[in-house]
């Protein structure tokens, strides 16, 4: 999460397995509810963003992608923890170079000591149908 009054850069990489992607589980404690958005993290300054994606998630799961291709810029504004939160999203497909990712049904991952995290694999139609809340959901322009 940014600071007050900070826009955040950051590369965010959505994976399919076929009618599935990959996705980050979070929480929102205030509005006490789960959402899902692709994995990624910040970008440093001096840092592309595509070199910010790779080195996310080689950080956070040990993981090299492929057929990495940018596929765009989006401005998200939103609420998180009852604090506003502003990013400014470099969107990316990838693949992974390891084919154990696509067996997996779901891993645990830390960004820090105290912050553990899900990602798994989710039907697209079940974040369609509601079941399980995409964030942002313009993200779903890129399905």
């Amino acid at each position: 999460m940014n600071k007050a009054g900070e826009i955040r850069v950051i590369a965010l990489g959505l994976i399919r397995n076929g009618d599935c992607i990959f996705l980050s589980e979070g929480y929102d404690p205030v509005k006490q509810e789960r959402f899902y958005r692709a994995l990624g993290g910040g970008v440093e300054f001096g840092e592309t963003s595509r070199a910010a994606l790779e080195r996310e998630f080689q950080e956070e799961i040990q993981a090299d992608l492929t057929n990495i291709k940018y596929l765009g810029c989006i401005e998200n504004l939103f609420i998180f923890n009852g604090r506003q939160g502003h990013e400014i999203i470099q969107l990316y497909q990838c693949d992974f170079v390891d084919s154990k990712f696509y067996q997996l049904e779901s891993l645990v991952f830390s960004e820090s000591p105290h912050h553990k995290h899900r990602a798994l694999w989710i039907d697209i139609s079940r974040l369609k149908s509601g079941e399980f809340k995409l964030v942002p959901e313009v993200f779903f322009e890129y399905l």
